[in-house]
């Protein structure tokens, strides 16, 4: 088959798209969706809808509610500091492992995706910010050819964003987490302990803004 005639199966565009509204933060946290609602909003049919809902409980992105719903679950002390974890001791790593494949035209892309970051905090798009950091992590994450660990970080950015996007939207763009330029210099001089340590400190400040929103009861 050639490629322009390929066509993604309808299920794995569903699951994407639900799975990009639970990341960027579309879906409040607590708030419980109908499956019918869904169905409405991703323009899918029932069966789509409910497989991608199967998946992301799976991936413990949404929990089953009653009559019919879905909920995103709200965070705790407890996950985020599972989380947390996660996050700190996989994600580094991707980055030092990236730095032996990290090539000036994959630099560049990066560079131009933190572009798109810089100019979304500048505006206050939370969504947006929230889209381009994903981008940014990502593209450097899979040059790792660590796919197991890939997999790994993106269930916990699922877990995670949620929280994020309430975070973001109660104070502001100075609340964005963003620590690529020091990411980027360490890319330039193909230095991999200062590319982990700088997208660990990058990942560092998002989870501690969330642990001071949860102490204060704000999320």
């Amino acid at each position: 088959m050639e490629a322009e005639t390929r066509k993604i199966p309808t299920h794995e565009v569903t699951y994407s798209r639900l799975r990009d509204m639970i990341l960027y933060g579309h879906l409040e946290p607590g708030a419980a969706v109908t499956i019918q609602g869904l169905v409405s909003e991703l323009e899918a049919g029932m069966t789509p809808v409910r497989e991608a809902i199967r998946r992301l409980s799976a991936e413990g992105a949404l929990e089953a509610q009653g009559n019919r719903r879905v909920v995103v679950p709200k965070m705790t002390q407890a996950m985020l500091d599972q989380v947390a974890f996660a996050r700190l001791t996989i994600e580094p790593k991707l980055a030092e492992l990236a730095a032996a494949h990290l090539t000036p035209g994959l630099i560049d892309r990066l560079r131009s995706i933190d572009n798109r970051v810089d100019q979304t905090v500048q505006a206050g798009d939370i969504p947006g910010y929230l889209e381009s950091n994903h981008a940014f992590h990502f593209c450097l994450y899979e040059a790792s050819n660590a796919p197991v660990l890939v997999d790994m970080a993106r269930s916990m950015w699922l877990r995670f964003g949620p929280a994020l996007r309430v975070v973001c939207a109660r104070y502001g763009r100075d609340a964005l987490p963003d620590r690529h330029f020091d990411a980027l210099a360490a890319m330039k001089a193909g230095d991999a302990a200062a590319l982990k340590a700088a997208i660990e400190s990058d990942i560092s400040q998002g989870i501690e803004q969330v642990r001071m929103a949860l102490e204060q009861g704000e999320i």
